[in-house]
């Protein structure tokens, strides 16, 4: 198991990369919403937090081009979810693996370890 101040670096840089993500995420959302639903600056913001987050949007969109772009958006918004706190658990679950010294089968198909 790796040295605790070890793992808190690799928790920080792990949380940096999530927040990135989220930053990169509201970015993509808050342009799309302004861009092609014609929502202010503000508005385009709170709508890519709701949808971001999984609360649901707030404006009600009556542009195509909109609609077209909630709905990849919300599809995104998805994946990215999963992402994120898939990078941001990996170190906790990687320390829980060793703490219980639970095995885990190597990628290149080899033996677990412990194993005749």
């Amino acid at each position: 198991m790796m040295p605790r101040p070890v793992f808190l670096r690799r928790l920080a840089k792990n949380a940096l990369i999530g927040a990135g993500i989220i930053a990169a995420s509201l970015l993509l959302g808050t342009a799309g919403y302004h861009g092609f639903a014609g929502l202010s600056w503000i508005d385009a913001l709170l709508n890519a937090a709701m949808i971001l987050s999984g609360m649901g949007p707030v404006d009600t969109l009556t542009t195509t081009g909109g609609k077209l772009f909630a709905t990849s958006y919300a599809l995104f918004s998805g994946v990215a979810f999963l992402t994120i706190v898939g990078v941001m658990l990996a170190p906790l679950v990687h320390r829980f693996l060793h703490r219980f010294h639970l095995d885990v089968q190597e990628a290149a198909g080899g033996k677990r370890s412990g194993t005749k």
